[in-house]
């Protein structure tokens, strides 16, 4: 797809995220958390693997399917919880943001809200 939006452009992905969108880098992620007052550590970079996993494997994105598998995968370190302390503005709407993805609807998003 990438070849008939963009002939001749090159794109390389970074290895270390392989399911991050086209165009999407560290540096943006970086420049998008800043704006948001977050500082990015190895943490939040596993947390924005698991949404770029999720987003490649699934063809249709619901909130609440995101936050389960979200849950599950970071159970250990205590789930939505410790989620929240990564990304205050919601695990699922801020930690999108950061990763390059468009939030599902029904996302809580900085304001309280939802992302509709």
């Amino acid at each position: 797809m990438n070849e008939v939006l963009h002939p001749g452009l090159e794109f390389d992905r970074d290895p270390d995220f392989p399911h991050a969108p086209e165009f999407w880098t560290r540096e943006t992620a970086m420049e998008e958390a800043a704006r948001e007052g977050l500082t990015l550590t190895e943490t939040h970079w596993d947390a924005v693997r698991a949404l770029q996993a999720y987003f490649a494997r699934h063809e249709s994105i619901n909130a609440r399917e995101v936050h389960d598998a979200l849950d599950e995968r970071f159970h250990a370190e205590g789930g939505m919880k410790y989620l929240y302390t990564l990304f205050p503005g919601g695990p699922i709407a801020q930690g999108c943001r950061v990763a390059g993805l468009d939030a599902p609807s029904g996302s809580v998003s900085p304001a309280g809200g939802t992302v509709k």
